[in-house]
């Protein structure tokens, strides 16, 4: 009886226990997702990349309380999906990267890449759905 008090109470602790703060990427499709990240941080500019996000499962690409109102987003499924918009941030074509500022990225040995913008309307955290 003991034993299933003291599971009971750790459960219950557990379940209480806020959702930690993120940008989450859900992947809705039916391929796995590369995925860049872009922002300002209100001095300067980055972008970093690559997160691999599995089909129909979600992945926190920063946790934390979220620091800013806008980030943008690239994502690629290698085939015929990808997720794009207009504002140009340097990208590695293909290992794990960090790049500041967003231009000259040729001169960097990098590729340029147009990211959509998100607007989390100042939230915590965000969870941003991929889907065909």
């Amino acid at each position: 009886m003991r034993r299933t008090t003291l599971i009971l109470l750790a459960t219950l602790a557990f379940a209480a226990t806020p959702a930690q703060a993120a940008f989450k990427i859900c992947n809705k499709s039916a391929l796995p997702a590369r995925v860049a990240l872009g922002r300002f941080d209100g001095t300067s500019w980055s972008s970093e990349g690559w997160w691999t996000v599995t089909p129909k499962e979600c992945t926190a690409i920063l946790t934390g309380p979220l620091q800013g109102r806008y980030y943008y987003l690239y994502a690629t499924d290698g085939a015929a999906g990808t997720w794009e918009g207009k504002t140009r941030f340097c990208v590695s074509p293909d290992k794990r990267f960090t790049a500041k500022g967003r231009g000259q990225c040729a001169k960097r040995g990098l590729d340029q890449r147009g990211f959509f913008q998100v607007d989390t309307g100042n939230k915590p955290d965000w969870t941003q759905n991929l889907s065909n």
